[in-house]
């Protein structure tokens, strides 16, 4: 295998894994809760349940304006001064949050009535106790990422998922089958953690002094940086919370229950995905500061094949087990494998995306990221109006999965445009079809032998075309268990 000059992250596999043991034991954990939420609620308070994020969402993405970006992009820069840096970020979402969260609780009463069909304010102080922990997080774990601390990264994930578990079995003793058990089960458990963080995060930089010679962005720099990725965000908050809102206007929160069931099951390509980009983004800023250009192409071009190929193996098996899956949900929750599939293209195409994209992010060329925003905005809205009514939950997964689609294939093309990697877009939508064909197949058809006849051809067709990056990959886990 070609060695690159660049000498900064020598042993990529064993970076990743320091980020994905905990994410796996996440997994594994996720199995425990899920059944345990899907069976201690009924259909319409799990929808309920996923309503609140929806709500949450929104606040943060205009409290953040894009500033979590400008971190990223400002981290590895030439004598930064990094603790400033995160500072001259937070304060302005910081205030904003606080504006944002002022008129959610003026209008409260409005907002939950149609969110939850409930109100009280004990709702109002969980969504506003968790926009503003959400904001803290996403700094604080940031910098956990951006300091490729991955054992850290690792441990957190798993102290909050535990105590998750913990969290909703207590506070399913105190108040019963409400969806305010849901709620708790998000604020609590990353309160504490990042909490955690924030006092690690004041010890360790305690006797901090700024650096005459030390560089620090502007409010403007910033600002002018992340602020069109707020388009970004939305386009996030849309397909992520659009199919909901969809759901909620067209069908009822049964039917809203079962796609959020469907949605949790996706936690295992969620988890690769996650930590794919946890680890991915900080190692891609480094490279391209420090890397030369050539190497950067044959580091990028390996690392998307490998990422395609691993991709369209996990969606193929989710697909083909996932009637195994849903039987952990209880016998109210069967229609959610219908769901499924579709929704397997959400995690695939932003995981392939992660990976192109870092070209418009190096070279600051954020309104391509918007262009491809817009366009998948557009296409997720037209989608779950068109198909909501007819197909309910169907229909919301199919818009989800073509909309991902669009996106990473639009702002992929203007990647290309900032810096030429020379990535297999055939290959890739050679994919793009057949796993289209099998989700159309196993949402539709829904026959055991078909599913397993479609999955088999379309693995095999994987190993034949991926036959050089099977063995690369063999390499490294071989030279994993030398070591």
């Amino acid at each position: 295998m070609q060695q690159d000059t660049y000498t900064g992250g020598s042993n990529p596999v064993k970076g990743f894994l320091s980020y994905f043991y905990g994410n796996f034991i996440v997994l594994i954990l996720g199995f425990i809760q899920t059944p345990l939420i899907t069976r201690i609620l009924p259909t319409d308070e799990y929808g309920r349940t996923g309503m609140f994020e929806t709500a949450v969402s929104i606040i943060y993405i205009f409290a953040i304006l894009g500033l979590d970006q400008s971190y990223m992009r400002y981290y590895y820069v030439k004598d930064i001064d990094r603790v400033a840096l995160i500072k001259k970020c937070l304060a302005p979402a910081l205030i904003i949050v606080t504006g944002l969260s002022g008129l959610y609780v003026f209008f409260s009463d409005a907002v939950n009535g149609f969110l939850f069909e409930r109100s009280g304010s004990g709702v109002v102080i969980l969504v506003v106790a968790y926009t503003y922990i959400c904001v803290f997080e996403r700094f604080i774990f940031l910098d956990v990422r951006m300091d490729q601390n991955g054992k850290l990264y690792s441990n957190i994930n798993i102290i909050e998922k535990v105590l998750s578990i913990v969290t909703l079995i207590g506070a399913y003793f105190i108040i019963g089958d409400d969806f305010r058990i849901g709620l708790l089960a998000l604020v609590v458990p990353w309160g504490c953690t990042t909490l955690f963080l924030a006092v690690r995060y004041l010890i360790k930089h305690r006797d901090y002094r700024r650096s005459p010679d030390s560089y620090v962005p502007t409010y403007r720099e910033l600002i002018s940086y992340g602020l069109p990725l707020i388009t970004v965000l939305l386009m996030e908050w849309a397909l992520s919370s659009a199919d909901k809102l969809a759901l909620r206007t067209f069908s009822d929160f049964n039917e809203l229950g079962i796609y959020n069931s469907a949605m949790k099951i996706i936690v295992l390509l969620l988890t690769f995905k996650n930590t794919f980009i946890a680890y991915w983004s900080p190692v891609a800023m480094e490279r391209f500061e420090k890397a030369e250009m050539e190497e950067n192409k044959d580091f990028f071009g390996r690392v998307y094949e490998a990422v395609v190929f691993l991709c369209v193996l996990l969606s193929v098996f989710m697909i083909l087990f996932r009637k195994v899956i849903v039987l952990l949900l209880g016998p109210d929750y069967r229609m959610a494998e219908a769901v499924l599939p579709f929704l397997t293209l959400m995690p695939v195409f932003a995981m392939m995306f992660e990976v192109t994209n870092q070209s418009i992010k190096y070279t600051k060329k954020g309104i391509y990221l918007n262009i491809a925003s817009i366009a998948a905005i557009i296409v997720n809205v037209s989608g779950n109006i068109a198909l909501v009514p007819r197909l309910g939950g169907l229909g919301a997964a199919i818009t989800t999965g073509v909309s991902y689609m669009a996106y990473f294939a639009i702002g992929s093309y203007f990647a290309e445009k900032c810096i030429r990697i020379g990535y297999n877009y055939r290959k890739t939508a050679i994919y793009a079809l057949l796993l289209t064909a099998f989700c159309l197949e196993a949402s539709f058809v829904n026959s055991v032998p078909a599913d397993t006849l479609s999955g088999l051809i379309i693995l095999c067709i994987a190993v034949i075309m991926d036959r050089k990056v099977i063995v690369r990959l063999v390499s490294y886990a071989k030279n994993i268990f030398k070591k």
